[in-house]
């Protein structure tokens, strides 16, 4: 733990704060705060930041009723920048966006740069349910419905077992992988998102901790 008169404030005794989403990495906001509003901030453990435009302290959430609970706060190595982790009560953005980063300037096809994750697929198979690809097999899957979806994730389900059964490491990890991505078509289908289930599995987890206590 540092001491808040060690951070460098800049000439109006600002420091920018970058606001994340703790349960998505998700990059919510950029705002200001004062050494008034970062001791509201740590005392009440939600953000307070200092208004520019109205040269006054403003709670988030405070009339929008989207407050952001704070689980940690960081500074950077120089001091002068802070990284507040949150866990958010509703949209961050006054547009009603889930960020306020979501205004393209510049971007690259990740796949391109061999970059992948299960929020990339979760995208891809998104869009492929909305715009419609001739020769998609994830659009098929879509168009023949949820009787289809279920059908093969049964078979993948099995196909997993099987695999497990023969100790293939390789073999397993292409039946999940299959297995893996059939689950998030029908995710897709039902209008389930992989945080849901991050948050799912996050309140089990934290039930168990509290059972230990």
């Amino acid at each position: 733990m540092i001491d808040i008169s060690t951070l460098k404030f800049d000439e109006n005794g600002l420091i920018p704060a970058i606001i994340v989403d703790d349960e998505s990495d998700l990059v919510l906001m950029l705002a200001y705060m004062n050494e008034e509003s970062l001791r509201i901030s740590i005392d009440e453990g939600k953000t307070c930041f200092w208004s520019r435009s109205r040269q006054e302290l403003w709670r988030k959430g405070e009339t929008s009723g989207n407050f952001q609970e704070i689980i940690s706060i960081k500074t950077d190595c120089d001091k002068d920048t802070l990284l507040v982790n949150v866990i958010k009560s509703g949209p961050a953005c006054h547009t009603g966006a889930e960020s306020c980063f979501f205004e393209d300037l510049y971007s690259v096809d990740t796949l391109k740069k061999g970059r992948f994750s299960l929020g990339t697929l979760h995208d891809i198979i998104e869009d492929r349910k909305v715009n419609k690809v001739a020769g998609s097999y994830t659009t098929y899957l879509f168009e023949k419905g949820l009787d289809k979806i279920l059908k093969k994730l049964g078979e993948e389900s099995t196909e997993v077992i099987i695999a497990a059964k023969s100790e293939n490491k390789e073999e397993i990890i292409y039946e999940l992988a299959d297995l893996t991505y059939h689950a998030m078509v029908l995710m897709s289908e039902m209008g389930i998102t992989p945080d849901d289930i991050k948050k799912e599995l996050a309140s089990r987890y934290n039930k168990k901790e509290e059972k230990t206590d």
